[in-house]
């Protein structure tokens, strides 16, 4: 894959709706890497908030920050830099989204044109990742990008919604 199949987009703290520290520290806008981390690995967006609920929990008792990770694929007839949805829209979205968690939340959006391939480059080796998913009887494309996730040596949580 080429250097330039794949660009950060956007990445921003989001801070938890009841700080639990002082104003200054709340109005960081530079993510902070405090090395216990769970990436949760947006899909849709009902999806994904079953993922940050069981993220939360995890984060919360564990001492855990949270990382939403969101690979926007950009189709080939499109530059890399002119997603097919706006990212002023994604990103207000998935503030609204990590907002409902209990713990602080660090967006990251890539632009990319494999989804496979971005979470490769993008998520430290042995990652702790959350996926959301419906739950069905029939393989669904969650349920494979848990197993390759799995198979390339991340702890992988699959959390199903009806």
């Amino acid at each position: 894959m080429m250097q330039n199949e794949i660009t950060p987009a956007y990445e921003k703290a989001l801070p938890p709706p009841e700080p639990r520290f002082s104003q200054a520290d709340a109005l960081e806008t530079e993510p902070q890497d405090r090395g216990l981390n769970v990436v949760v690995v947006c899909s849709s967006m009902e999806e994904t908030r079953g993922a940050l609920r069981k993220a939360g929990t995890l984060a919360s008792e564990l001492g855990f920050q949270i990382t939403l990770v969101v690979p926007q694929t950009v189709p080939y007839p499109l530059p890399l830099t002119s997603p097919p949805v706006l990212l002023d829209f994604a990103e207000r979205r998935l503030r609204d989204l990590a907002s409902e968690s209990p713990v602080a939340v660090v967006v990251r959006i890539y632009l990319c044109r494999d989804r496979f391939e971005a979470l490769d480059m993008v998520l430290k080796p042995r990652s702790l990742v959350v996926l959301g998913g419906r739950k069905r009887w029939w393989p669904t494309a969650e349920k494979a990008l848990a197993r390759r996730l799995r198979h390339k040596g991340h702890e992988v949580i699959l959390t199903e919604t009806e």
